[in-house]
């Protein structure tokens, strides 16, 4: 229900359930090819394919007061846990990188019928020898706020040239990778097709907000060594130069 013109109150039936499916693929890439060599990585699957929950765990994603677009608020560790374990038996939110753990929430957008939140999430696996952490775990939950249900859910890594870090402790060795798919979800994302909303902010604009909550780099005004060279002078400041061969902003390096 509308608790005035700007935020809005969201909640789900804890009597309901959600029927989520999870799925790990192969694992496509290493750079020292640790998807070959070690067992427990080589054969990284799903743990559960098929499970069902109570609506209630999904109250860990929900903001605990009303809140506004672009609005951001902290996941509950538990109930974001819960869910983990159906990938992977051992998964762990304390992680080595201090600025980039955490778990978040965003408010993107909403009409009568639905509200759309959007979040990010950085946890790693423990294996058989070593941990798993991936870039960064993504999300989209869509509930219908009429009913109090989830009509979609999707928590997933993203695709990229290189999506996950990985520690072998036997060798006392890290390696990087991509793996295509790592996913858990359920319903379907096309029931946001053509809708309209009362408010939204655009899914980049959602995804930044989230962003600003795990790396302080991110506060950086980042310019190209090029506009550096042509603005220094002008504002009389020294340039400092950073040469980085990953990312800044996930943890697949």
């Amino acid at each position: 229900m509308k608790t005035n013109p700007n935020k809005i109150t969201l909640n789900l039936n804890s009597n309901a359930e959600v029927n989520v499916t999870g799925f790990i693929a192969p694992i496509e890439y290493t750079k020292y090819n640790f998807h070959v060599e070690w067992n427990a990585l080589a054969n990284l699957r799903v743990a559960e394919p098929e499970k069902r929950y109570d609506a209630s765990i999904f109250h860990a994603f929900l903001p605990g007061e009303a809140v506004s677009v672009g609005e951001s608020w902290r996941i509950e560790e538990e109930g974001a846990l819960t869910l983990l374990k159906q990938l992977h038996t051992d998964p762990h939110l304390e992680m080595d990188a201090e600025d980039s753990q955490g778990l978040w929430a965003c408010l993107r957008a909403y009409n009568d019928e639905l509200a759309e939140i959007v979040f990010r999430i950085h946890a790693e696996f423990a294996l058989k020898g070593g941990w798993f952490t991936p870039s960064q775990f993504a999300g989209h939950l869509v509930i219908d706020r009429t009913k109090e249900k989830i009509v979609f859910f999707q928590m997933h890594v993203p695709k990229g040239t290189l999506n996950f870090d990985v520690g072998w402790n036997t060798i006392g060795c890290t390696d990087i990778g991509f793996c295509p798919q790592i996913e858990l979800s359920t319903g379907r994302q096309e029931v946001l097709r053509d809708k309209q909303f009362i408010e939204s902010i655009t899914q980049e604009a959602a995804e930044r907000a989230l962003i600003l909550r795990f790396y302080k780099s991110e506060q950086i005004n980042w310019v190209s060594l090029v506009k550096a060279l042509e603005i220094a002078p002008a504002q009389q400041k020294p340039i400092h130069a950073i040469s980085i061969d990953g990312p800044l902003a996930d943890e697949s390096c």
